[in-house]
């Protein structure tokens, strides 16, 4: 063995060590959930109304100006077919969109009748498509509701994450099932989950603060960098202790295992002429320092490329043929151990996830 091997250069060795994780990832632009029509024939302007005006008084009994356009659902539309019977209710979002839809699914899907708000008053006109439901939410958050509530997607609209988590609230003041909407493989699993690599913290606390544990793992995976320092108290707060706990075990669960695997140095072979035992402790000597560096900053997300990088130019310092094939051999072992190294939380039963 060289005899240099007990004085590497460490700054060569050591500009391999940081890696810097960006992720430049243009969010897109959500589309328009409505288009502007004219109202369908055989609805009256107090049933249709023409916001704001129409809730300032009671229906009117005038017939709507030929000129009149309303925004309706590019998706709820009278004519949709989206079930064998027609709609049968309106609903309208505090930005004036139109949604008609099946009274009998969406009390099907509530258990609070919508908030109290189904069924509507009965209406007695015999020409109505059906009596106008108005809501405070708006049309690019009811339009994720009901997508969900008729097991359909809306990744088409690209809507906004801050759009879905406000879907799920609602969801919720509805009496609408969050846990069943968006159980796995559903629509809105899908969509959520298409977020999780920009939204990584955001999403794993709105799965933890709706407990959708099958939402939560597979998020928890993009949090490997991120800092828990960071984490507020409004985070933390909504996070709730079990999920919280999961995720602070699944950060020091990983930085000890890196310890623990870069502790045992390469496997000393049988001393020879050139090299003997005492030349290859100045291996074992370097290999200790340079475990000792990446474990000093054990981050949860060192990837396995960043230690192979730091580790694999020691060889450069030896002359020795079966030193450096220990140096292999130990480095291939310690990629495959730091792989198959847990990336996501489990449960507080669960040994594997």
């Amino acid at each position: 063995m060289a005899g240099n091997a007990e004085t590497p250069d460490w700054d060569f060795v050591f500009q391999f060590v940081s890696e810097p994780l960006e992720l430049d990832v243009g969010s897109a632009v959500e589309k328009p959930v409505a288009e502007r029509t004219e109202p369908p024939i055989g609805t009256v302007l107090g049933q249709v109304p023409t916001p704001p005006e129409s809730f300032a008084s009671s229906p009117a009994d005038s017939p709507p100006d030929e000129n009149t356009l309303v925004s309706v659902s590019t998706t709820f539309f009278p004519g949709a077919q989206l079930h064998a019977l027609p709609p049968d209710l309106v609903l309208l979002s505090s930005d004036s969109v139109f949604f008609y839809v099946h009274l009998h699914i969406l009390l099907a899907a509530s258990d609070n009748n919508f908030s109290s708000l189904l069924p509507p008053s009965p209406r007695t006109d015999p020409g109505s498509i059906g009596p106008v439901v108005p809501l405070p939410e708006s049309s690019a958050e009811l339009n994720i509701v009901l997508h969900a509530i008729y097991d359909m997607s809306c990744s088409h609209y690209s809507p906004s994450f801050e759009s879905i988590a406000s879907a799920l609230a609602i969801m919720d003041a509805y009496g609408i099932s969050v846990k069943k909407y968006v159980a796995r493989s559903t629509h809105l699993y899908n969509l959520l989950l298409s977020h999780a690599p920009i939204y990584p913290i955001e999403l794993y606390t709105l799965a933890a603060s709706h407990d959708l544990y099958d939402l939560a793992v597979p998020t928890s995976s993009h949090l490997l960098s991120f800092s828990l320092a960071s984490l507020t108290d409004e985070m933390v707060d909504r996070i709730g202790p079990r999920y919280l706990k999961r995720l602070f075990f699944l950060h020091f669960g990983r930085s000890d295992a890196l310890k623990r695997l870069l502790l045992p140095p390469p496997h000393p072979h049988p001393p020879t002429v050139s090299c003997d035992f005492t030349e290859q402790k100045k291996l074992t000597r370097a290999w200790a320092l340079a475990s000792a560096y990446l474990a000093w900053d054990a981050r949860p997300d060192l990837s396995t490329s960043t230690m192979e990088s730091a580790l694999a130019p020691l060889g450069e310092q030896l002359s020795c043929e079966q030193c450096k094939l220990a140096l292999h051999e130990r480095l291939k072992t310690l990629i495959v151990q730091w792989s198959v190294v847990k990336v996501r939380v489990c449960s507080d039963h669960r040994s594997v996830c």
